[in-house]
């Protein structure tokens, strides 16, 4: 069994983009930044924000991060929000979820520049996702970087049956929608599963290529899949385990154990799906700036 190996592409990947970066700072004395926003104290989100913005400086990316207090009100981060999107020298504005009950989320994704959504979650830039405009839209992370492991694995894709589990605006829905596109790395049939789904052994029985994005630690086993599937496992669960130093583990949706005896390539959790997340976070903001700045020509994604 092949297992797909998310931490060495995504090094590969930020590897290629700090050749890019170095090559456009010495062409233009510019180079891309990201506003990463954070609203309260979250632990888990300022792991996350941590994370993206060192990510950012390895690749040679500026990143800013505009830590506001969880009192913060709707208007004062709208305001933040409108003077990021009048700054020509930011490229990609990133507002890090949870926020706070009082704010609402769907007001300040709409507030986002779709030019600058890097995270890929405005409507505008979704809506391109659908009718196939990718030239015109960014790509949410997740599925943008399942996308790269299939094309960087020469994963066939063409024709065959790609079974999503989750309907989530951030995987699911973008992710069965780019699966549909006649892509190299797509052009497949889709089957969307969820909570309200039916026997999904029934569907996940079918899959070529199985995408489980349903958030319960183990939830797909060997006896749901066939022989050959490929499975890319989004899953990030804790789970009580002694053994471990901080009392516990992250596992996938996937019995990782079991169903790689039957899969013909896997990804593992962690080190599969997760660090393209944020690899390809990078590569929306380097492209982001590309645009702005007239660097390149409007393309499909390939």
């Amino acid at each position: 069994m092949l297992i797909i190996d998310g931490k060495k592409v995504s090094l590969d990947l930020k590897n290629e983009m700090k050749a890019s970066v170095e090559h456009y700072k010495n062409l233009t004395g510019k180079v891309p930044a990201l506003t990463i926003i954070i609203v309260g104290q979250d632990p888990a989100s300022q792991v996350y924000v941590r994370n993206k913005a060192k990510t950012c400086k390895e690749i040679g990316m500026i990143s800013t991060v505009i830590a506001m207090p969880a009192e913060t009100t709707q208007k004062q981060l709208l305001d933040t929000i409108e003077d990021l999107n009048n700054d020509p020298a930011v490229h990609g504005i990133l507002v890090q979820e949870p926020l706070p009950e009082h704010i609402d989320g769907f007001t300040v994704t709409l507030s986002i520049d779709p030019s600058k959504d890097v995270d890929g979650f405005h409507p505008q830039n979704l809506g391109c996702l659908v009718m196939g405009h990718l030239d015109k839209c960014f790509i949410s992370c997740t599925p943008y970087g399942i996308l790269e492991l299939l094309t960087r694995c020469s994963i066939e894709t063409k024709g065959k049956h790609c079974v999503v589990l989750g309907r989530s605006d951030i995987v699911g829905k973008p992710m069965a929608n780019l699966m549909l596109q006649k892509l190299d790395a797509a052009n497949c049939t889709v089957t969307i599963c969820h909570s309200a789904t039916p026997d999904i052994s029934f569907y996940t029985k079918q899959a070529d290529i199985l995408i489980a994005a349903i958030g319960q630690a183990g939830y797909i086993t060997a006896d749901m899949v066939k022989p050959g599937v490929v499975v890319f496992d989004v899953g990030n669960n804790r789970i009580e385990d002694p053994a471990a130093k901080s009392g516990f583990r992250v596992v996938g949706d996937v019995d990782y154990e079991n169903v790689s005896a039957v899969a013909s390539a896997m990804t593992p959790v962690p080190g599969g799906v997760g660090p393209m997340t944020i690899a390809m976070l990078m590569k929306n903001t380097l492209l982001s700036f590309q645009r702005i700045n007239g660097l390149l020509q409007p393309r499909s994604v390939k």
